[in-house]
């Protein structure tokens, strides 16, 4: 008898202290709750601890940091541009005992932050232009000053200048994520919430005009294409045109080199010839019907006709070798005309 009581005594004292005792995880807080209501304050550290056994109960939260990815949604900038943005986020829970009494659990707390980022992010995209959204520094250059480039020469058309120049912007994306945060955490730190970070994912267009700007944008690359296919032509004229210069510069240097070497060599060879043929008169009548001679070679030809009246200097040598005594032919008076196959041959001259 006293066995069994004592048996049903530690029976009892294991059911109470498995209701009463309870561990905490290094991830977790507790909140402990009686008939549904927060009592005491909530557990914070890990390890062992007690509650009032079948009465109160033991209510776990994540004291990691948790995520938060908000749907993305249809928004309009400043400048009436429709775009699809979709935005992130991390939080985590800084007061246990407040969060459980706002909002219970981790899923009422997400769809809470949904309301409120969502509406941050709608205002602060309503109230900067595109531009501001999506680029990511205030401080980022234009990818290509054009007006300051020329194609031919002349300055380029208004339209050409605003080609791959982008439009200046005030804050910038990340300012733009900071003042979605700044004006969050307000009205999320009522609920024991701290938030930590939002970002923008992704923003784009919206899908009905995606197309319409996609071919506009490749309609803009393409003729910036075009203005450094044309600055590199024109780029490439001048480097030819330089060359042709240079190349004509050269072949005239050479040219007027060449005629000054020929002039100096035949004013050479004409001081040999006249030191070789004047030094006695038969000198010079040899050289005068040696050059006579090369003349005949270069104006007879088989198909050469010529007409000449006897006294025809340029043919004395054809009549006689010896010039003073040129005389008119047999059966010709002075002044009639020779055949040319009368005359006396080479062969007979040089006899």
């Amino acid at each position: 008898m006293k066995a069994s009581l004592v048996l049903i005594i530690v029976l009892a004292l294991g059911i109470v202290a498995s209701s009463g005792l309870y561990t905490v995880s290094e991830t977790e807080q507790v909140v402990i709750t009686q008939f549904g209501k927060p009592v005491g304050e909530s557990i914070l550290k890990a390890g062992l601890h007690w509650k009032t056994p079948f009465v109160q109960t033991v209510n776990r939260l994540d004291k990691r940091v948790l995520e938060w990815d908000g749907p993305s949604a249809n928004m309009t900038t400043k400048d009436k541009v429709i775009v699809v943005v979709d935005v992130f986020g991390r939080w985590e829970i800084s007061d246990p005992l407040v969060f459980f009494r706002q909002l219970t659990d981790e899923r009422r707390a997400l769809s809470r932050l949904d309301d409120i980022l969502a509406s941050e992010t709608r205002i602060v995209i309503a109230k900067h232009d595109f531009i501001e959204a999506v680029r990511t520094t205030k401080d980022r250059k234009a990818i290509r000053d054009v007006a300051n480039t020329t194609t031919t020469g002349s300055a380029p058309s208004s339209a050409d200048s605003r080609l791959g120049v982008l439009p200046p912007i005030i804050y910038g994306r990340v300012e733009l994520e900071e003042e979605v945060l700044k004006n969050a955490v307000p009205k999320i730190e009522g609920y024991g919430i701290r938030l930590l970070d939002v970002r923008f994912k992704r923003i784009d267009y919206d899908p009905s005009v995606s197309q319409s700007i996609h071919q506009r944008m490749i309609s803009e690359r393409e003729q910036i294409a075009k203005l450094h296919r044309a600055e590199g032509e024109g780029e490439a004229a001048k480097i030819n045109g330089e060359r042709e210069r240079d190349l004509a510069t050269i072949e005239s240097e050479a040219y007027r080199k060449v005629q000054e070497m020929e002039g100096t060599a035949d004013a050479k060879a004409t001081e040999i010839y006249a030191k070789a043929y004047n030094q006695t008169p038969e000198a010079a009548q040899l050289f005068e019907f040696l050059k006579t001679m090369e003349t005949y070679k270069q104006l007879i030809t088989a198909d050469t006709t010529m007409i000449f009246t006897t006294e025809s200097e340029l043919f004395r040598f054809l009549k006689s070798s010896n010039p003073q005594a040129v005389k008119p032919a047999a059966g010709a008076a002075s002044g009639e005309f020779t055949p040319l196959h009368k005359l006396p041959t080479l062969m007979e001259v040089g006899r």
